[in-house]
């Protein structure tokens, strides 16, 4: 019987963890459904709506564009030591350009979003959640849903993409005033090879994946705090629970945009 018991162990492990993920996943979709439905109810979130705006994109464009900027100077400097010797110097503005569109701009808005954003947002609702101000939305008759939650989301899907215009301008300004300083680049090369391969489609492309990411920082930082149990170790767990989810569901889903919008450019 001992035997028999060892054996057992992992196999029920495993389904117990397998219970557990298709049960968060059930509560998840539940939600979604949830914030859906509370979109009905405008007069309760709309009030709210902008001053969500300021504070998740308004008060998120410093940290954005540092990242952005250090991120241009990053990828001139390293266009020039590849391309040395081989390739026409004016394709860094080819490589920086193209690459902080449609990829760093992004993604790396996104992660450090979801750093900032998504923590706050779950924080902010755990810390609701353990001291019972979210069931005395329900009792006074408020539906918490489209209180707390609509929003933010909204104000994620709306403000995330300028976000990434900005971060998009300030990289690309900043390798190119690299490319001048520092490689004896003029910037007529800079803008030729900047202009060379720009397809239209890429600025399309960079705000589609944008606003995907400012949809799943929200949506998995609400999610996260209104599930929160177990005090202010239960507010910390969430917390990182949606930064580490997140981001996660940001590199899975920049690979899902590029199958299936760029196989066919």
């Amino acid at each position: 019987m001992r035997a028999a018991s060892a054996f057992e162990k992992p196999f029920a492990a495993v389904g117990r963890a397998s219970g557990g993920f298709f049960a968060a996943f059930g509560r998840f979709g539940g939600f979604i459904f949830e914030v859906f439905r509370s979109l009905r109810d405008v007069t309760t979130w709309l009030p709210l709506l902008f001053g969500q705006m300021r504070r998740l994109g308004v008060d998120s464009i410093p940290i954005a564009l540092f990242l952005a900027g250090f991120t241009g100077i990053v990828l001139a400097l390293q266009a020039s030591y590849t391309f040395t010797g081989a390739i026409p110097l004016y394709f860094v503005g080819v490589l920086v350009g193209k690459t902080m569109i449609l990829e760093l701009g992004p993604v790396l808005t996104g992660l450090a979003l979801s750093g900032r954003v998504g923590a706050n947002i779950a924080a902010q609702l755990g810390t609701m959640r353990v001291s019972e101000q979210i069931d005395a939305l329900e009792t006074l008759a408020y539906n918490p849903v489209a209180y707390l939650v609509v929003p933010r989301v909204l104000a994620g899907i709306l403000m995330f993409p300028i976000i990434v215009i900005f971060s998009n301008a300030i990289g690309i300004f900043a390798g190119m005033i690299t490319s001048i300083n520092m490689l004896e680049m003029s910037s007529q090369e800079f803008i030729r090879g900047l202009r060379l391969f720009h397809e239209p489609f890429d600025i399309t492309y960079s705000l589609i994946k944008t606003t995907s990411f400012g949809l799943i920082i929200t949506v998995v930082g609400s999610f996260q705090g209104f599930n929160t149990q177990g005090g202010a170790e239960g507010v910390g767990i969430a917390t990182t629970r949606a930064v580490v989810i997140s981001s996660m569901l940001i590199l899975l889903f920049d690979a899902l945009w590029a199958v299936l919008l760029l196989q066919g450019q």
